[in-house]
């Protein structure tokens, strides 16, 4: 119990250091992007980990992260540099629109693809492919402005088939650890197709396919959880303007339900 307290004091004083520099870094990136509007940073395809874990995990050692483009502003780099400082012993693949696309078609059914195939906002594209691959695959998906608070190998046991994070007493999907095959992916997966399938647009991509999924799947189901301020938390290096500078309107938040399918 001592040594829980002790963590989680660690990781909160991590997560305002944090919070201090994202701020930071996004008052600096203003003036920095003005100057050089034109200015990007790579985001590798992918990353070999930097040291190996004695620790044995049923968690694939892999993060996969995906976004319209990996040429990205500074504060969205300086996130992907936090992630990759906080999991060294993980390998880490970035994964394009296309890429996510061809991966789906060639390990899926008919019917999934074609369900896929039908999203035209690429958040509920993210959403449907980060269930799939951890499916396929496990590993730990984060969304490209979420960021880890400390070490990654300390939040997951060696026992842990699964890692979710909770916000106010709802699970999120912006990051999800999980062994591969774990049943409700396959549930939640199964949720997004019907979904897709049926035409239920009108509660939007967070509905669709987003986190409200996630949570009907996992109802009366007891999952290993973390809170997220403890783990893995959103929006500290960047915001709207940053991510989306290559693609005005482009969040989530700006699409009309009617055009969520074709």
């Amino acid at each position: 119990m001592q040594k829980t307290i002790k963590n989680q004091t660690a990781l909160f004083i991590s997560n305002g250091l944090l919070r201090f520099i994202g701020n930071l870094i996004k008052t600096v990136s203003y003036p920095f992007h003005l100057f050089f509007p034109k200015k990007r940073f790579t985001i590798p395809e992918f990353s070999q980990a930097k040291r190996q874990s004695s620790k044995s995990s049923h968690i694939n050692r892999v993060i996969w992260q995906t976004n319209y483009s990996n040429k990205v502003t500074l504060p969205i780099y300086c996130n992907y540099l936090i992630n990759r400082l906080f999991s060294l012993s993980y390998n880490y693949r970035y994964v394009s629109t296309e890429a996510r696309s061809d991966y789906i078609e060639k390990y899926a059914d008919p019917r999934t693809f074609a369900a896929y195939n039908r999203l035209t906002d690429g958040a509920a594209q993210a959403d449907f492919w980060r269930i799939f691959v951890l499916y396929q695959e496990g590993g730990i998906y984060i969304d490209i402005d979420g960021h880890l608070v400390g070490c990654l190998d300390a939040m997951i046991d060696s026992k842990d088939g699964e890692v979710l994070i909770t916000r106010r007493g709802r699970y999120t999907n912006f990051f999800l650890a999980s062994r591969k095959g774990n049943p409700f992916l396959k549930e939640t997966l199964d949720i997004i197709v019907d979904n897709i399938e049926n035409r239920r647009v009108d509660g939007g991509v967070f509905v669709l396919t987003g986190p409200e999924t996630l949570n009907k799947a996992l109802e009366n189901k007891e999952v290993n959880t973390r809170r997220d301020k403890f783990t893995c938390v959103q929006g500290t290096f960047s915001n709207e303007y940053f991510q989306y500078i290559d693609k005005k309107r482009g969040k989530w938040i700006h699409a009309k339900n009617e055009d969520l399918l074709k």
